[in-house]
């Protein structure tokens, strides 16, 4: 697989795009309802969102790179769902997704996190879900080499190779069988070790012999306890140079006394490790962040303008500055190699009470042409919220209290008194 990979090319068992089973507006909408109460206005515009998305991987090429996403902000008060709208949003899409919050960065040179440690981290999850669907992918093949690994534990010697070497070298035990006269004669050479390898394979499948205590040996896994005092931003290079330090350290194996069940998870995961191919890995996981990627940025409203006016402040101006690269498009540097923002949805949230949007810098305010107000959620929003959702908050305590036993029942009295006091105090 190519640097200039196109995603078109990406095996659709890479999970790079959306589930065809969600792709339209409407069906977005409906699954997110299944979740979140209220707030169609918000869930209608990102639905659209990203079904442009969907709709840009299918466009030529040639235009493909023209078309850029149109990031959202969200205006509402705390607690009426714009962090679960896009976290839902994220994971029906299977794309890369990481929450941020604007209030936990600052220009260089002011306590606070480099802004581009946001493209890292977003990095870093697509890098992991690639990196899962690849074990899920080779988990029957590491099943059965694991096995064999287990084998060898439990019966040294007792390898296919080995004992052909001993069938060939010793001519093998031999088996004696009877014809239909009743004289006996010397079947085909077969080893005993093979045979005992076979009832044992035939237990650990049952499940039998999962609490045997056998020695393995498993690669030693390197710790670098190294910390870099740098400059802000430096936290990228001190990531590399720890790599660096641990890839100098060669891999060591270590005895280890365990179960069976637990050599099996142990084997199971080297096996897996060496099936995949963590280049090949390294470059789809840069794909899907850049094509499918979304950042979600909270606390918009903190980095604004002091006390909701244009006065310049030069920590909050520097973060809206900072931000600016990333959200028009650049490159940042990563440990699996550059990204591009391009095509990164961004969809920043915040209450504005003390402030408005339009304290946002100018420049700031344009990269984000959706703009979307969540209203505040009524006592009847909260009866809904009580009951409807899949992972109602009603149904979780009634599970939660049937582990000890005790069947809990709530009507409807009670849960309208519920949503009124949950209204009054918010």
């Amino acid at each position: 697989m190519s640097e200039d990979l196109e995603l078109s090319d990406i095996p659709a068992g890479q999970e790079v795009y959306i589930d065809e089973a969600f792709s339209t507006p409407d069906q977005i909408v409906d699954e997110l309802d299944r979740y979140i109460i209220a707030q169609d206005e918000a869930k209608k515009a990102v639905a659209i969102a990203l079904r442009n998305r969907w709709r840009r991987l299918r466009v030529s090429p040639e235009l493909r790179d023209e078309i850029m996403p149109k990031n959202i902000i969200m205006i509402g008060p705390t607690g009426v769902g714009k962090t679960e709208i896009s976290r839902r949003l994220a994971k029906l899409a299977k794309a890369p997704f990481v929450k941020v919050e604007a209030s936990k960065f600052t220009e260089v040179g002011y306590v606070g996190r480099d802004v581009e440690s946001i493209i890292r981290d977003l990095v870093e999850v697509s890098y992991k879900m690639v990196r899962e669907s690849e074990r899920r992918r080779v988990l029957t093949q590491a099943e059965e080499a694991a096995e064999e690994r287990l084998l060898d534990a439990l019966l040294p010697g007792s390898s296919a190779v080995e004992s052909a070497v001993e069938d060939e070298v010793a001519g093998g035990p031999g088996i004696i069988e009877q014809d239909e006269s009743g004289v006996g004669h010397t079947a085909k050479p077969a080893s005993g070790r093979s045979h005992t390898r076979e009832k044992f394979r035939e237990l650990l499948r049952a499940k039998k012999l999962e609490s045997r205590i056998i020695d393995v040996e498993v690669t030693r896994q390197v710790q670098t306890h190294l910390q870099v005092l740098g400059p802000q931003g430096f936290g990228e290079i001190e990531g590399q140079i720890k790599d660096l330090f641990a890839n100098m350290v060669p891999k060591q194996r270590e005895s280890k006394r365990v179960s069976v069940q637990e050599a099996r998870k142990l084997f199971v995961q080297e096996a897996q490790d060496l099936l995949i191919d963590h280049d090949q890995i390294a470059r789809i996981a840069r794909k899907k962040a850049e094509q499918t990627g979304i950042v979600f940025i909270d606390e918009i409203d903190k980095i604004c303008g002091a006390d909701g006016t244009k006065s310049p402040d030069v920590s909050r101006e520097g973060v809206q500055r900072d931000l600016l690269p990333l959200v028009e498009g650049s490159t940042v540097s990563t440990k699996y190699g550059l990204i591009n923002t391009d095509h990164i949805l961004f969809i920043a949230s915040g209450a504005f009470h003390m402030s408005k949007p339009s304290d946002l810098m100018p420049e700031f305010q344009g990269r984000f042409p959706i703009r979307v107000e969540l209203r505040s959620l009524a006592p009847e929003d909260f009866v809904r919220i009580l009951t409807e959702p899949k992972n109602a908050l009603i149904a979780q305590y009634i599970e939660l209290l049937q582990t000890e036993g005790v069947k809990l029942h709530f009507t409807e009295d009670s849960i309208d008194e519920i949503a009124r006091l949950t209204a009054e105090v918010n």
